[in-house]
């Protein structure tokens, strides 16, 4: 019992983490000198100090690659590999260095993958692949 406590103490925390970054990323600043590039790297290094999650490293990777590091990733629920999708997703709509179609379809790949290994379908889920699909003039 003691060990299903604490899988579901960390799957949210690692809820309550994504969804701290996907406000940094979307949410307000009261501090308009903050640029879209800060905001990015504020994410980026939330995402490897909280989750051990580098995102540069997980661009790289094939989609073998792909599955087992979000496999590794201790607490990544299906609700939270979405959040994961949409934090990548939003880095990717708001990358100004050229990576972002590569950014993009990371993010596209993870909402797939969540999809196939999900039990439920998500209009959510979809409405946001049908928009990372639209932004890479996939449609």
């Amino acid at each position: 019992m003691q060990q299903r406590d604490y899988l579901l103490r960390e799957i949210e925390k690692i809820g309550m983490m994504l969804r701290a970054i996907r406000q940094k990323l979307i949410g307000g600043s009261d501090d308009l000198k903050i640029t879209s590039r800060d905001r990015i790297e504020v994410a980026k290094e939330m995402l490897f100090n909280e989750m051990n999650f580098d995102l540069d490293n997980f661009l790289t990777l094939n989609q073998e690659e792909s599955v087992e590091k979000i496999k590794s990733v201790e607490g990544l629920s299906e609700e939270n590999l979405d959040y994961l999708a949409e934090c990548i997703a939003h880095i990717g709509f708001m990358d100004e260095s050229g990576k972002s179609e590569t950014i993009l379809h990371k993010a596209l790949y993870l909402y797939d993958y969540s999809s196939k290994e999900s039990r439920t379908f998500s209009f959510d889920r979809e409405q946001k692949i049908a928009e990372i699909k639209n932004r890479l003039n996939m449609t």
